[in-house]
């Protein structure tokens, strides 16, 4: 972490991300949110910038989430969602597979219908290749994909958006940078130590949101304990992704992830437009380390 963190640049200076399921908004996904923190340098190749040792996660971690609306004061259950891990291949290339499923309850569904379904391969250094995402909210449809290459050290991605109706559109860019979607960004951010993060450091990443690569800016806010529903507490790292409208800055989400080799998400509190949700770890299994995030009281 620290030899990255010093060849940073001024011109990007970080990626991170997280991920979830409850918006249609830019941004608004857990999804997107669940893990950030990962640096990268531009003095490396494109491809060269978009690998990275996996320092947190191995195949058959699943991790599940329970989310909450707000709704004029009253807080319910929305749904749950799931995180998956495993193993798979790529052109003939050991990698991973990603999935998300993110899936409302009946109750929040009068409110607003969400079934979203996301996956994304990496290769085993946590290069993206492929992504795809699924979502139905509220009357909208859409299934986006992008689709990763390198070259001559420039990151290439053509992005798909096909709608309800058969519509499709197709859009491609490029960036000397890395450019990441939702899920192989949270990847990449699990692996790296953010312990010499200052607290109110601002850091940008380009991503894939389906018909556009769109700068992200995440702010880091310190450490914190969080007690969960089952009792149990955490040591947390907390970040907020914000928006800027007119200059003024507008916190979309607050994280919380464990502060230990793990880091996973315990909590997200979401700003919407319709209200605001929240989400928290229920359960983990395969997890690469021991939680030792944990305060034992």
């Amino acid at each position: 972490m620290k030899t990255r963190k010093n060849r940073i640049t001024e011109i990007t200076k970080a990626v991170a991300a997280a991920a979830g399921v409850v918006s249609a908004c830019r941004g608004r996904r857990l999804v997107i949110l669940l893990f950030m923190g990962a640096f990268i340098s531009l003095s490396l190749p494109a491809k060269a910038q978009c690998e990275a040792n996996n320092e947190a996660f191995k195949s058959g971690e699943h991790v599940m989430y329970d989310l909450f609306f707000n709704w004029k004061f009253i807080w319910t259950k929305a749904g749950m969602a799931s995180l998956t891990t495993n193993a798979t291949t790529y052109h003939a290339k050991p990698a991973y597979r990603i999935n998300m499923l993110s899936v409302g309850s009946k109750k929040a569904d009068f409110f607003f219908k969400m079934r979203d379904t996301l996956t994304c391969i990496i290769g085993e250094q946590l290069e993206p290749y492929y992504f795809r995402k699924a979502a139905e909210e509220g009357k909208r449809y859409t299934v986006d994909e992008a689709l990763f290459t390198y070259r001559d050290g420039v990151c290439y991605v053509r992005q798909k958006r096909t709608h309800r109706d058969g519509k499709i559109s197709r859009t491609e860019h490029n960036d000397s940078r890395c450019i990441y979607d939702m899920l192989s960004i949270l990847a990449q951010a699990r692996s790296y130590d953010p312990a010499d993060y200052k607290v109110g450091q601002a850091i940008r990443f380009p991503m894939a949101t389906g018909r556009k690569v769109e700068e992200q800016t995440l702010i880091y806010r310190g450490k914190k304990t969080f007690t969960a529903e089952n009792d149990t507490t955490y040591r947390c790292l907390v970040f907020s992704l914000v928006e800027y409208d007119k200059g003024e800055e507008k916190e979309v989400i607050t994280f919380y992830i464990t502060d230990d080799k793990n880091h996973l998400p315990v909590r997200l509190d979401l700003n919407l437009h319709f209200g605001s949700a929240k989400a928290f770890l229920r359960s983990v299994s395969g997890n690469r380390y021991p939680l030792t995030s944990i305060i034992v009281k």
